[in-house]
């Protein structure tokens, strides 16, 4: 694409949460053109009745082939749902077009899919499991701590509509504490467990909490503790606006990328 145009792009989820911030947020002429938005219902009505005034103005659609092919956009973003996430991509590369991932609860299995989709076709993507800006240095602050303190747990708190356990932010960060740590964590002794499940989900040694309760949006704990001392590194996200920065950042440097990039901390500190 000219860096002298904007980047064009589609929108897949627009009538999701995050998709009716994306329709105001990603409508940034000159440097993002929203050319089309798809949705699963409401098609027909228009994007500015469903996401407020300052949203892209055009009319909802349903086929996203038909979108794809009419527009040909440099860029897909996916915020739908990660049971068409794979099926998506496929189209979308069909066409050259480069894609954003924001999908939760994606697979390993079904990002290797879409790796090879992309890389197969010349184009690129980026999967961010958080898009804000926040959120990635907390896991990066997680991950600079457990070089020097590997006993750690994370407690993730969400809304209670978010169907997947734990996050997709809270499954990055774990795997960024896995990989960083240089030290053992302390061996504990046989738990007596009077609930199952009440110290959650283990991953190499890592707990992980997860919380679904309204009044919730997205947070994070990540408490390291070491002899004499506890730290705690905490993200809260109050409107989802907070993650339109990031996923304004994906949408332009998408197209630099090779293959799938995991993870908005790739743009942020490589």
């Amino acid at each position: 694409m000219s860096t002298d145009s904007p980047v064009r792009v589609v929108i897949v989820g627009a009538a999701g949460r995050m998709g009716k911030e994306a329709l105001k947020a990603l409508n940034a002429p000159p440097e993002i053109e929203i050319v089309g938005a798809v949705v699963r219902s409401q098609a027909g009505v228009s994007a500015q009745a469903l996401a407020g005034p300052t949203a892209v103005d055009l009319v909802l659609e349903s086929d996203l082939a038909a979108v794809l092919a009419r527009t040909k956009p440099d860029v897909l973003v996916d915020l739908s749902h990660h049971s068409v996430a794979v099926s998506n991509a496929r189209l979308a590369t069909e066409v050259g077009t480069h894609v954003v991932i924001g999908c939760t609860g994606m697979e390993a299995s079904e990002l290797s899919t879409i790796d090879e989709l992309v890389t197969s076709a010349g184009v690129a993507a980026i999967y961010a499991p958080n898009f804000a800006i926040g959120a990635i240095l907390m896991m990066r602050f997680a991950e600079i701590a457990a070089k020097w303190i590997p006993d750690v747990e994370i407690i993730e708190m969400h809304h209670d509509r978010k169907e997947d356990a734990p996050s997709g932010t809270a499954m990055h960060t774990a795997d960024l504490i896995i990989a960083a740590r240089t030290g053992t964590p302390t061996e504990k002794p046989k738990t007596l467990y009077k609930l199952e499940g009440a110290r959650g989900g283990e991953k190499e040694g890592v707990h992980v909490h997860s919380v679904r309760l309204p009044g919730l949006l997205a947070h994070q704990q990540v408490i390291f503790g070491a002899p004499g001392e506890v730290l705690t590194i905490r993200h809260d996200a109050m409107d989802r606006s907070v993650y339109m920065g990031g996923l304004k950042l994906c949408v332009r440097r998408v197209s630099g990328l090779r293959g799938l990039v995991i993870g908005l901390d790739k743009l942020l500190f490589e």
